[in-house]
């Protein structure tokens, strides 16, 4: 598939998504949107490819949504409209997705940021959820994600102030795993992408939903799901495999079966 707003390859089994509207750092209009999930689809679907990674450019990963497709629209338009449908259809990737963030993540390219699995930042990235400066609120999760994210009492003011949140604060808070210097950004990520997609499979896929389902769910009913994907994962070849090449002092061969 061609795309005009994004760029797409694959190396070493990481399918690799790049922003590509640097005339507009990355601005997240209806069409690059529509791209950016169908190419996680496709990279979903893919048996070539094991982990995903996505990123902007040094200078924005997406500073917001593109307010000139909303400046003028009626509340009905918005709602027929239902952009932020093309959000849930990301929520349904099973592959770990690792967002490498340089620049502005902002509004709508914040919010794309916490649906990313794992996130990893240059020392140049700022997050925020400036919609309140432009007359509306986050629309893509930023009310609801970030305040799980940073707590109430930040997030609230983030949101009611619009003011940014620097690399540093988003490490200390948990919303980015690590900060990196901006010139090794993709080499980390790549490196961790790398050691995912090295990893069975399955197994990465039932992980990936048991930690989401922290998010949505109470201790209890969490713990129950991970442990039926916990026992579900003794019926795959690769755990039989993982575990007899761990008694056997030898590298496992993943099947993803």
């Amino acid at each position: 598939m061609e795309y005009q707003h994004i760029v797409v390859s694959v190396e070493d089994r990481v399918g690799i998504l790049r922003m590509n509207r640097p005339d507009v750092l990355n601005a997240l209009n209806r069409a690059s949107m529509e791209e950016i999930v169908s190419a996680l689809e496709a990279f979903d679907a893919d048996d070539a490819v094991l982990c995903i990674v996505v990123t902007g450019n040094e200078k924005a990963w997406a500073a917001g949504a593109d307010i000139t497709e909303m400046a003028d629209a009626s509340a009905m338009e918005m709602l027929h409209r239902d952009q932020f449908a093309r959000w849930e259809r990301m929520k349904r990737i099973h592959k770990p997705i690792v967002g490498a963030v340089s620049g502005y993540a902002l509004g709508g390219g914040c919010e794309l940021a916490m649906l990313c699995d794992i996130l990893i930042a240059s020392e140049t990235a700022k997050f925020g959820q400036p919609e309140i400066r432009i007359g509306v609120i986050p629309g893509g999760g930023g009310t609801q994600r970030l305040t799980r994210i940073v707590g109430k009492s930040r997030a609230m003011e983030l949101v009611l102030t619009g003011e940014t949140m620097s690399a540093e604060e988003a490490h200390r808070r948990g919303l980015v795993s690590r900060v990196v210097p901006v010139e090794v950004l993709m080499d980390e990520v790549m490196a961790l992408a790398r050691r995912i997609a090295s990893q069975p499979p399955l197994a990465v896929r039932l992980a990936k939903e048991s930690v989401l389902k922290a998010y949505e769910t109470s201790l209890s009913e969490g713990l129950e799901f991970e442990r039926k994907n916990f026992y579900l994962l003794f019926a795959s070849e690769d755990q039989k495999e993982g575990m007899h090449a761990f008694m056997e002092r030898r590298d496992p061969r993943w099947q993803g079966k």
